[in-house]
């Protein structure tokens, strides 16, 4: 019996897309001047015309924007509540050109959150009027901005109490997601950058500095998403896409789910999850025990960092072990993450982006007969 149509579908990928040469150099005209946001715009929609259409293409069975609009997945979404910076690079990626890790941005609050309008409203409707196929909206996490700054930044301009932060936040994504649930929208995914981080010991050390305790945040993560969860429309369908950093082909964490796992999977309301599994910095397959049989994984199993094409046999043998702890029936698959979460994207030529997307779409139709 095939199952109902609804996300997560069996071929996924995680949203943003690289961007043109021709939409990056549009984007470069309009910061200096030289055009109109009306111009921009236009090319903006000429570019996102075309990755519906590669989609639709190559078989998947809902759309993104490729985030074409955005310089980054998170900057766009965050700087719309308020006077934040979340992506603020505490100095210059310290790596080679490929693979290594980067740095670990930094958040600034210099005001409250406020949601004032709807933010991603248009980009739905803009997808809707151009495919029969469901659109997928893109959000970064709430958690994200206070992972990337704690306490410190939250209390150093805009705030006196961070439980007034979290309420503000908490408001604010509620908002934004009753507004796309009225405008139609039914798939929206979480992007959240903390999660996976969690089982670094680099990180949890950089917490310490910081003064916050990293098994004590896992627990107010979880307490502030589960309340945005609890307040939205049934309607959506929400998933959580856990991510370790993607920039430029460069990662901000390493180390397995294990540590996080029995609350993520248990403790978080979310239904279905995106997983990075590309390399061997995620760990194995183990933590998936903790995954209640009610909840769907999609493997990240596929690289947006590197050009190399994966070996199909390799990753259904890797799918394979992974339904030794989740059930075949509640996979799916996809690339760990996307392939250009800053609009310079990573390392790949749209030619290696199209094959591993194919190749997505193909292992989907072996292993379940649907994309």
């Amino acid at each position: 019996m095939t199952r109902e149509r609804r996300p997560p579908f069996r071929a996924e990928h995680i949203g943003s897309l690289l961007r043109s040469g021709i939409l990056l150099d549009q984007r470069a005209r309009y910061a200096r001047g030289e055009i109109s946001h009306d111009d921009l715009t236009t090319a903006e929609n000429a570019a996102i015309s075309q990755a519906i259409e590669l989609q639709e293409r190559l078989g998947f069975q809902f759309v993104t924007d490729g985030e074409f609009r955005r310089r980054s997945y998170h900057s766009f979404f965050y700087q719309q509540l308020g006077d934040v910076a979340i992506d603020n690079l505490a100095a210059a990626d310290a790596v080679g050109a490929h693979g290594g890790r980067g740095a670990q941005p930094v958040a600034s609050i210099n005001s409250r959150l406020r949601w004032t309008h709807p933010i991603n409203i248009d980009d739905f409707n803009f997808l809707k009027d151009k495919t029969n196929l469901p659109p997928k909206i893109t959000i970064p996490g709430p958690c994200a901005l206070h992972f990337r700054g704690g306490d410190r930044a939250v209390l150093a301009h805009a705030y006196r109490d961070v439980d007034q932060f979290w309420n503000d936040t908490v408001e604010a994504f509620g908002k934004e997601l009753s507004a796309l649930a009225r405008a139609g929208c039914r798939y929206v995914q979480i992007d959240e950058t903390a999660f996976a981080k969690f089982g670094d010991p680099d990180v949890q050390a950089g917490l310490a500095a910081r003064g916050d305790d990293w098994s004590e945040l896992i627990d107010t993560y979880i307490e502030i998403t589960n309340r945005i969860l609890r307040a939205a429309p049934a309607i959506l369908h929400i998933g959580m896409h856990l991510c370790r950093g993607n920039r430029g082909g460069h990662w901000h964490a390493e180390g397995s789910y294990e540590e996080v796992a029995e609350r993520l999977f248990n403790a978080l309301e979310i239904p279905f999850y995106f997983l990075e599994y590309d390399s061997p910095r995620a760990g194995n397959f183990t933590p998936l025990r903790f995954v209640p049989n009610y909840k769907s994984i999609v493997l990240g199993l596929i690289s947006s960092k590197t050009s190399a094409l994966e070996d199909k046999a390799m990753l259904r043998a890797r799918i394979e072990d992974a339904s030794r702890h989740v059930s075949l029936d509640r996979l799916a698959v996809s690339p760990q993450c996307g392939f250009a979460s800053v609009d310079t994207g990573n390392p790949v030529t749209p030619q290696v982006q199209e094959a591993k997307l194919r190749l997505v779409v193909e292992l989907a139709h072996e292993l379940w007969g649907e994309a």
